[in-house]
């Protein structure tokens, strides 16, 4: 999500150091899951995209896998670099009916007016190339600001927007309906040219859909229910406008009100985002 700010990129430092992909264990070629979902047990990339290496299908009721998950934490600086106004909390993401749910509340705690969750699988999980499929229902209300995305692993020493960051969907409760998809790097962030809105979907917030990215050497692919939406491709590629070219981590988390979630609806009281499962495959 936007817009991490150079302040914001070295309290991350503080709060984790650089992470690096796991590796792929190759066994015999019955797939299994490890008991604590994550890295697929026999998976073979074979550079097609099409091979689990690794998903979180949230089976176990409580709290996330803590093999799989970190947490930001707080309100970060300056509203996690654009003055979001909820603190982060481990306590808003938990799995219940087989769906995480990251839960955005009004409530007063330590001196902010909601609450929320913020979960990356950075140090735990990340990856260079491979297509990404979350199955996601969005949470309703003005001044939500659901998202997810990814940022390079290398943001804890070249620091954003450096690093690169994907937005595989962002929503606006105060734009009911319309997703978007979204690149940040040197050569355009902030209010970024490369992004691309999809025509409004009256059922993001009652029903599931799939919100992914077909990340290759070439080019990123974006695509919503399997359909392609936006392609990012620089026609030259580089350090500025491709660092799509290193490990990238996940990120989940649903924001309150901010640059981009807009004004809050002073009646809002709560509501989640659910999802049902986060894939990679290589």
């Amino acid at each position: 999500m936007v817009k991490y700010m150079l302040l914001n990129c070295l309290f991350l430092c503080l709060l984790a150091s650089c992470g690096d992909a796991q590796e792929i264990v190759v066994e015999p070629p019955v797939l299994e899951q490890n008991s604590c979902p994550g890295t697929i047990t026999g998976a073979t990339p074979v550079g097609e995209n099409e091979v689990l290496i690794w998903s979180d299908e949230f089976e176990t009721s409580g709290n996330p896998c803590n093999d799989n998950w970190l947490y930001d934490i707080g309100n970060g600086s300056g509203g996690w670099g654009n003055n979001e106004s909820q603190y982060y909390t481990r306590e808003n993401a938990i799995v219940q009916d087989n769906v995480l749910k990251i839960k955005a509340k009004k409530e007063t705690y330590r001196g902010y007016s909601y609450t929320s969750s913020r979960m990356k699988t950075q140090n735990k999980f990340s990856f260079t190339y491979g297509r990404v499929e979350v199955r996601a229902k969005l949470p309703s209300g003005g001044g939500t600001w659901p998202g997810i995305w990814m940022l390079g692993d290398d943001i804890t020493t070249v620091g954003w927007p450096g690093c690169g960051e994907i937005d595989i969907m962002e929503h606006r409760g105060n734009n009911q309906g319309v997703t978007s998809s979204a690149i940040h790097m040197a050569a355009g962030y902030g209010n970024t040219p490369f992004v691309h809105e999809r025509d409004r979907v009256s059922d993001v917030s009652t029903n599931f859909h799939t919100y992914g990215i077909d990340w290759t050497k070439d080019k990123i692919d974006f695509t919503v229910d399997g359909f392609v939406h936006y392609t990012y491709s620089p026609a030259n590629k580089t350090n500025s406008n491709w660092p799509f070219n290193k490990p990238q981590f996940i990120i989940l988390n649903v924001a309150m009100g901010g640059s981009l979630g807009g004004a809050i609806d002073p009646a809002f009281a709560e509501s989640s985002m659910e999802i049902d499962y986060v894939r990679v495959y290589q």
